[in-house]
């Protein structure tokens, strides 16, 4: 059973992946053949997908047959209880406003493209971690305390003070629709009184993460190109720090898009 570091991290990156947690839900109910996974889950990468998930314990293989291991049981018995807990209160949080968009500054990646300023009252403080299920593209970063939200080439990010910023939008009235929708969205989860469940995050390819990589095939992060690279994200077997062209000043919007995407990995 794991317990160490190591072998945490392996239950951490096999759970990662929509495609394997699709896996694991879909063996719940009993035992099953490698081709009614491929039929339920899908046949791309189906071996490399249940291999990550008997290293890391949560499956066990034999002859064609693929079932939940104790552990795996007990974690996704786990992880349901922890879920339920997640559909937390809402009822006393305030319906929040976007303040007048105080900047429109040119974006450091597309001069075409603007960076937005805006306002959101009354702060939600640490509440916007229970949001996060809202957007498909949500994630809640404790670092910065905000929740960053992504929607084409759109990136948005809500700090707990209640500053919005908004990355490659097209024009103010493209910023002020979006940041009625955000508004919109999020009084909506809060007149409820409780925040939904967990739910199922976008599945994200390789070409999807190629396309915000530099494109130099210059070989610092040790492969032959970007889209090698993408591949290596995609199966864990590279960390985004690796490229360092990212670090550069105009590929910080990248970076940005990449740090989300690489969160549904």
């Amino acid at each position: 059973m794991p317990g160490n570091p190591n072998e945490i991290k392996l239950v951490n990156n096999a759970m990662s992946n929509a495609t394997r947690r699709k896996i694991m839900n879909f063996l719940v109910d009993g035992d099953r053949s490698t081709e009614e996974v491929a039929e339920a889950a899908g046949k791309t990468m189906l071996d490399f997908h249940l291999k990550l998930l008997q290293q890391a314990s949560l499956i066990e293989l034999t002859d064609g047959t693929v079932r939940l291991s104790e552990y795996g049981r007990n974690f996704l018995k786990g992880k349901e209880e922890k879920d339920t807990q997640k559909n937390a209160d809402l009822s006393q949080a305030k319906p929040v406003d976007i303040a007048e968009i105080r900047q429109l500054l040119p974006c450091i990646a597309d001069s075409s493209k603007f960076r937005v300023i805006a306002n959101m009252t009354p702060p939600l403080g640490g509440t916007l971690k229970v949001l996060e299920p809202l957007f498909p593209r949500g994630r809640y970063s404790e670092k910065i305390s905000a929740l960053i939200l992504q929607k084409g080439e759109v990136l948005t990010t809500v700090y707990g003070t209640g500053k919005v910023t908004m990355t490659m939008i097209k024009n103010e009235a493209e910023a002020r629709e979006a940041l009625e929708s955000l508004r919109s969205t999020i009084n909506e989860a809060i007149a409820k009184g409780v925040a939904p469940a967990p739910r199922e995050k976008v599945r994200v390819e390789p070409m999807e993460l190629y396309k915000y990589l530099p494109q130099t095939n210059c070989g610092k992060c040790g492969e032959q190109s970007c889209y090698t690279f993408a591949i290596k994200l995609m199966s864990g077997e590279a960390s985004l720090d690796k490229c360092t062209s990212l670090k550069e000043p105009e590929y910080a919007t990248n970076q940005e898009h990449l740090q989300v995407l690489s969160a549904y990995i």
